[in-house]
């Protein structure tokens, strides 16, 4: 199943292994950047990278050093 930004949430409650929840998050933050074209607006981006954020923060608390390098690597 394919999970929107939106059910992140639902996706964290899921009764899925660890290692298929940071998957599906992972998969998540993929769509998020790939909906964005060199036309998207600074604030999309933005938005974009804010909610990647938040998915990074989630894989955090799922496996803490996967979420460090992640968040880390933010510019």
């Amino acid at each position: 199943m394919v999970y929107a930004f939106e059910q992140i949430d639902e996706l964290m409650n899921a009764k899925l292994c660890n290692k298929c929840k940071v998957d599906k998050l992972l998969e998540v933050d993929c769509i998020l950047y790939t909906k964005l074209g060199k036309d998207s607006s600074s604030k999309e981006r933005a938005e974009v990278k804010s909610k990647s954020k938040k998915i990074y923060g989630l894989i955090k608390k799922i496996d803490i050093e996967i979420g460090d390098r992640l968040l880390s690597s933010m510019d």
